[in-house]
């Protein structure tokens, strides 16, 4: 009895550190999203409700093999005949337990989340479509006439000769997507190439891109912040280097975000036009 005391306590304390260990290496990124903290809130449920059934099952299997054990005396008895009310009982109690949990505890909060994440009836205040390539990814805001690149800009010595990374190795881009905060953004997926993904988990959302094909999703984010992901399409040799990055600002300072990027198109029409006039002397010297 002690042994096995013994054992159940190293077993509580193995899992009390693996339960902190899993709060800053292996647990879900805070929740910026309605859908994150409703997938986060389904994740917790789930497994709260697996966890207890584990522990119920082993408990009888334990105190089974200890009560039934023929060491104790005890014989097994006949099931060849005739099932009695108890034997069915037996049977069908696990099933209809079972049943319950996956289509009532489960199936209600998941069928919600699935519903909010594919929610396009509440017209969205910002359209972004999101194009992936390799390697690299196109953002374009159609409505706003603003269209740019994103690239992973990690030195190529970290990657191939072992240089020391950097704080974000692999997540770090030369223009990041700008969001404001608050809104609910419209994203359209769609690929040049080949399957891509794009994903940020602190969003809760995820969506391939594929060619030939318009998906949606929606985003709603909370929290001003950066925000990094990745393709998570194996989509060919470059893969790994296909980051997301996102950050969330201000209503203004997005505003101001969106008129620098629509700046440079002004300027680019000056050199022409004030090489026009120069046109006809240069002709009539010509002549």
């Amino acid at each position: 009895m002690r042994s096995m005391y013994k054992f159940g306590l190293s077993v509580l304390l193995a899992l009390g550190s693996v339960a902190a260990w899993a709060g800053y290496a292996f647990n879900f990124q805070e929740p910026v999203t309605p859908i994150a903290r409703e997938t986060l809130h389904m994740h917790n449920l789930v497994m709260v409700v697996i966890l207890i059934l584990f522990f119920l099952v082993f408990g009888l299997l334990i105190y089974s093999f200890r009560v039934h054990r023929k060491a104790a005396g005890y014989k097994a008895a006949s099931y060849t005949g005739p099932k009695n009310r108890k034997q069915w009982l037996w049977v069908l109690s696990p099933f209809a337990l079972l049943f319950f949990i996956d289509y009532v505890v489960f199936g209600i909060p998941a069928l919600h989340a699935v519903v909010m994440y594919e929610d396009t009836k509440t017209d969205a205040e910002l359209v972004v479509k999101v194009t992936g390539s390799q390697w690299l990814w196109q953002y374009e805001f159609p409505a706003e006439g603003v269209s740019f690149t994103s690239r992973m800009i990690t030195p190529r010595d970290q990657i191939d000769s072992g240089a020391a990374k950097g704080e974000h190795y692999l997540l770090e881009v030369d223009n990041p997507l700008v969001l404001p905060v608050g809104k609910k953004v419209r994203f359209i997926t769609t690929s040049n190439d080949v399957i891509h993904s794009w994903w940020v988990p602190a969003f809760g959302v995820k969506r391939d891109a594929v060619p030939g094909f318009l998906r949606e999703f929606w985003a709603t984010v909370e929290k001003t912040g950066t925000y990094r992901g990745q393709c998570s399409e194996l989509c060919g040799k470059e893969h790994g280097f296909m980051p997301v990055v996102v950050n969330v600002v201000s209503q203004e300072e997005f505003a101001q975000w969106l008129a620098s990027k629509k700046a440079p198109a002004a300027p680019a029409a000056a050199p022409t036009a004030a090489l026009a006039p120069a046109a006809p002397a240069v002709l009539a010297k010509a002549r």
